[in-house]
């Protein structure tokens, strides 16, 4: 059972680790599902139908939630913005109906 961080940013990557979140492997893009095994976690902001096809496969999800405001969205967030944006991992499970 790994778990996995998807991000491409890094502000992101150092909240992580400044908020002493584990994992094993950062991964800037999710492209190959078949490296992954039911057990595995990925951590990240991915869009709901990947989420979904994650958990499908067995794969918990850990979503990097926050809400933007405006004046930041498209900007690359510090680690320490994060962290005043009350930035914090949640547990998604995503299911098709």
């Amino acid at each position: 059972m790994s778990i996995y961080l998807v991000s491409r940013h890094k502000g992101a990557v150092d909240w992580m680790n400044h908020m002493g979140h584990l994992y094993d492997t950062h991964l800037t893009h999710l492209t190959d599902y078949q490296a992954l095994s039911a057990g595995d976690t990925i951590i990240g902001s991915l869009p709901i139908n990947i989420v979904a096809d994650l958990n499908e496969l067995g794969v918990s999800y850990q979503h990097l939630s926050l809400y933007i405001p405006e004046h930041l969205r498209g900007m690359e967030l510090t680690a320490a913005q994060l962290s005043a944006l009350d930035a914090k991992l949640e547990p998604y499970e995503v299911k098709r109906i």
